[in-house]
């Protein structure tokens, strides 16, 4: 009976260890540091970055809705195969003791009640966010900006 136990419980551990490590491979992930800047440029295409900011976003609501859109965005079957990205995004963080990389984002913004795509610059799989961090989405970039 005490080896029963034992085999389930391994055996439950092993398949919660699998489906969090499957969920996490689902999802964007952004380094685990402080975020202290979302820079947003227009897009000149994929694989790019423009480095020609239209707008910095540091305030702490605005970092919050930028990295849960960003968190929870996830991966969806095929490859890029869509039209050039409405904007680039520059994800940077905090450090002390050494720089750290920007992450470098491609957003196609959706439309209202609409899922939002983002793509990491350099890379071919393409993660959606859903309407209704559209909807925020579109309330940082487009009725502030």
């Amino acid at each position: 009976m005490k080896k029963l136990v034992i085999v389930v419980s391994v055996f439950a551990a092993a398949m919660f260890l699998a489906t969090c490590q499957q969920d996490r491979s689902e999802k964007m992930v952004l380094l685990e540091e402080k975020i202290t800047a979302v820079d947003i440029s227009g897009s000149k295409g994929l694989g790019g970055m423009n480095e020609e900011v239209l707008r910095s976003f540091k305030d702490k609501d605005s970092l919050s809705i930028f990295k849960t859109a960003i968190t929870t965005a996830r991966k969806q079957p095929g490859k890029v195969d869509l039209t050039e990205p409405d904007y680039d995004l520059m994800v940077q963080y905090e450090s002390e003791e050494e720089a750290l990389p920007t992450h470098g984002i491609h957003l196609w913004l959706g439309d209202e009640g609409d899922a939002s795509t983002f793509v990491y610059i350099g890379d071919d799989t393409i993660y959606h966010a859903p309407p209704e961090i559209t909807k925020k989405l579109r309330g940082l970039i487009v009725s502030d900006g």
